[in-house]
């Protein structure tokens, strides 16, 4: 679902895994749908690690402990690697998630996140590893995203870090456009151009 980004502040949920990669996110025997349903790829997350194959949920698994929620996800180094499906970003949006944060992601997988309005933030390995400690000892404990001014703070520690991202999607994100409401934004520009050019 589309939404305007602008400031997000949120408990997180934690996924202390590095090389986390598309299969995990989303595994492939889920490929066959070629449509995107929100409901049902969120539903199916991290399929394999959280429920048995009867459709137990298994208790250990972060997204069926009780006492995390959020619309942020803190994961390892290295999120997304793998095959460049972009049922993963699917899967991330359809939970819930709006926000991602890693110390490094797949460049596909980013972007494919980016695409469907998931934000992608990349951080240093020292400040990812102190909001898994903040988390861990208060999973209660919120992170603030500040679209605009590019930064995400730690609430509990007071710490920030400036992210990178791109101008163009930076304005689809915070105005709620993706590519084609983009270019239909643009429509009436593109017309009087054309004009001119006759």
């Amino acid at each position: 679902m589309k939404q305007k980004f602008n400031i997000i502040e949120s408990s997180c949920i934690p996924l202390p895994l590095e090389n986390v990669d598309t299969d995990q996110i989303i595994p492939a025997r889920f490929l066959k749908a070629t449509t995107r349903d929100e409901a049902f790829f969120g539903e199916n997350l991290f399929r394999d690690w959280r429920y048995r194959p009867d459709g137990t949920p298994i208790e250990g698994f972060v997204l069926n402990d009780p006492r995390y929620s959020g619309d942020i996800l803190v994961a390892g180094k290295n999120f997304g690697s793998g095959s460049s499906r972009e049922h993963a970003a699917w899967a991330i949006a359809g939970y819930g998630f709006k926000v991602v944060i890693s110390s490094f992601f797949a460049d596909i997988h980013k972007n494919n996140e980016l695409n469907n309005f998931v934000l992608p933030v990349t951080v240093s390995e020292d400040f990812l590893a102190e909001l898994f400690e903040t988390i861990a000892a208060d999973p209660k404990a919120k992170v603030r995203v500040d679209v605009p001014a590019q930064t995400v703070t730690n609430l509990t520690t007071g710490r920030s870090e400036s992210f990178e991202l791109n101008g163009y999607k930076k304005y689809c994100l915070m105005n709620a456009l993706d590519d084609i409401d983009y270019l239909l934004e643009q429509k009436s520009k593109i017309e009087q151009y054309e004009k001119k050019s006759v």
